[in-house]
């Protein structure tokens, strides 16, 4: 597998991470309200590293050799223990939809005029949208203050 195709499933624990990852590119997995076996199952099968803070969760055989402990409870620290572990170029930046972990599709700007406030239509150029739940995406202010806090953390990939 080559560097930064890795997949993950982050346990309930993670919620936090599971966002950050997604925003540097990762795919990730993340369902809050699942058990332990479905999730080693689920990660077993979907071919995941998992990531977990649950102790227990890793004595299970499948998941003793397939997992990523995270020791840290805050989460600019877990983002940091795991962008130094796994690495990702920054191209990858704002590819998935951080709510589904699709990868985002490039759309016509013309057809998101009536779905984006008009000021963002009329500053921007470039839009994707999620093919699960159409939320739309664009490069404003907000992509400019993530890439910030990501260099901040020490999670810029490359």
């Amino acid at each position: 597998m080559a560097e930064g195709e890795e997949k993950f499933f982050a346990d309930s624990m993670l919620g936090r991470l599971t966002l950050w990852m997604r925003i540097a590119g990762w795919d990730v997995v993340y369902e809050k309200a699942i058990g332990d076996a479905e999730l080693v199952r689920r990660a077993k099968t979907e071919g995941r590293v998992i990531l977990t803070r649950d102790t227990l969760l890793i004595k299970r055989r499948w998941a003793r050799d397939n997992h990523f402990f995270v020791r840290n409870d805050d989460p600019r620290e877990q983002i940091k223990e795991v962008f130094s572990a796994y690495k990702i170029g920054r191209d990858r930046f704002l590819t998935r939809c951080v709510r589904c972990n699709l990868p985002l599709e490039g759309v016509e700007k013309e057809s998101v005029r009536e779905s984006v406030p008009p000021y963002v239509y009329s500053t921007q150029e470039c839009f994707s949208r999620c093919p699960s739940c159409k939320r739309i995406y664009w490069a404003g202010t907000h992509r400019e203050n993530m890439e910030k806090e990501m260099e901040r953390i020490g999670g810029e990939g490359s």
